[in-house]
């Protein structure tokens, strides 16, 4: 049976992507509208059967420099048949794309891989999304979370809570608080954040059927904030911020907490940390007591959650126009050499 490339709607889409065992939130409707507000251009191709679809998948775009055309780039996905291939390389010609960049994500043992270098995919020079995580399992009652925690993060969570620490969901009028907490940590961690209206559109968009934003306040002060998402039995943390006051109440820990109790009363059994640095645990314990750039100033902070140290398939390039790619990766080491 030949089937015919078509653009669901974005409440047929949500659906086939919460019914999906690998659903993920850079999959679902709203997360391609979240960054087409931001400089992407978004589309959906799938393929149906009578009236299911039976796969398909969410692309982004993003121009170029000098007009040479588009990355196109597909997260997370696709759902479904082999056959869904010919229509993403049709749609991202269609867009210009020089090249789609392709990160499909995380396999857990059991779950069959694909291959990319198989379907004509190269290794990427470049990621978008952090390849390496922690994953912690949050199935069974608090004792058992707890107990797959170190000693350390389990007390620090015990002494967040039994300070006179409040947490709790957050409205859409105390955003603004949990913004200014994120240029703090920002800085102090030495990685970039969004703008304040990204995290904005990011709560319109997402809460409440999809994420929360937990704050902790220590007498109407803000101290700590977590944006939490969730698709099915999967939960991601993906924006996490404190302030520079009362380090000592742990509301960091008291936030990180309450994000896990969301999820778990979601029916999550799976709470992804969202990013480490990308080495092995050997290089990770011994480094991250010295380190504090990038990702490693959060990786002390993650380790003791009691999760595994997982690396994704990576991100992967399906070539288009072989001259301009070979422009963009001699931009892409021009740009490293700069910052080095």
């Amino acid at each position: 049976m030949t089937l015919n490339p078509f653009t669901p709607t974005s409440a047929e889409w949500d659906a086939f992507v919460v019914a999906q065992p690998r659903g993920h939130v850079l999959q679902l409707a709203d997360w391609g509208a979240l960054k087409g507000a931001f400089g992407w251009a978004h589309e959906r191709v799938a393929l149906r059967e009578g009236d299911q679809i039976v796969a398909g998948a969410q692309l982004l775009f993003r121009p170029l420099p000098l007009r040479l055309g588009t990355m196109a780039y597909l997260a997370m996905g696709p759902y479904g048949e082999d056959r869904l291939w010919r229509a993403i390389h049709a749609c991202a010609r269609q867009h210009r794309a020089v090249f789609l960049k392709w990160e499909p994500g995380i396999y857990t043992p059991g779950e069959t891989q694909p291959d990319p270098a198989a379907l004509g995919f190269r290794l990427a020079p470049q990621t978008i999304q952090p390849p390496r995580t922690i994953l912690i399992d949050i199935a069974g009652d608090d004792d058992a979370i707890l107990g797959r925690m170190n000693q350390g993060t389990r007390r620090k969570i015990r002494q967040s809570l039994k300070n006179s620490v409040t947490y709790r969901e957050a409205t859409r009028n105390e955003v603004s608080r949990f913004t200014q907490m994120m240029t703090t940590t920002g800085a102090r961690n030495a990685f970039g954040v969004h703008s304040a209206a990204y995290y904005e559109r990011a709560y319109d968009l997402f809460v409440p059927h999809h994420a929360a934003l937990i704050l902790a306040e220590h007498e109407g002060e803000a101290l700590a904030g977590v944006m939490v998402f969730a698709v099915g039995r999967q939960a991601w943390y993906l924006y996490g911020a404190s302030s520079d006051s009362k380090r000592n109440l742990m509301a960091s820990y008291g936030a990180q907490w309450t994000a896990i109790q969301w999820a778990k009363a979601r029916g999550c059994t799976t709470y992804d940390l969202w990013g480490i640095p990308d080495e092995d645990e050997a290089a990770l314990e011994a480094g991250f007591e010295t380190r504090s750039d990038g990702l490693w100033g959060v990786y002390g902070f993650k380790r003791g959650w009691g999760g595994d140290v997982v690396r994704a398939l990576g991100a992967w390039d399906y070539v288009y126009n072989p001259a301009l790619y070979a422009a963009y990766k001699f931009a892409l080491r021009l740009r490293r050499g700069a910052a080095e």
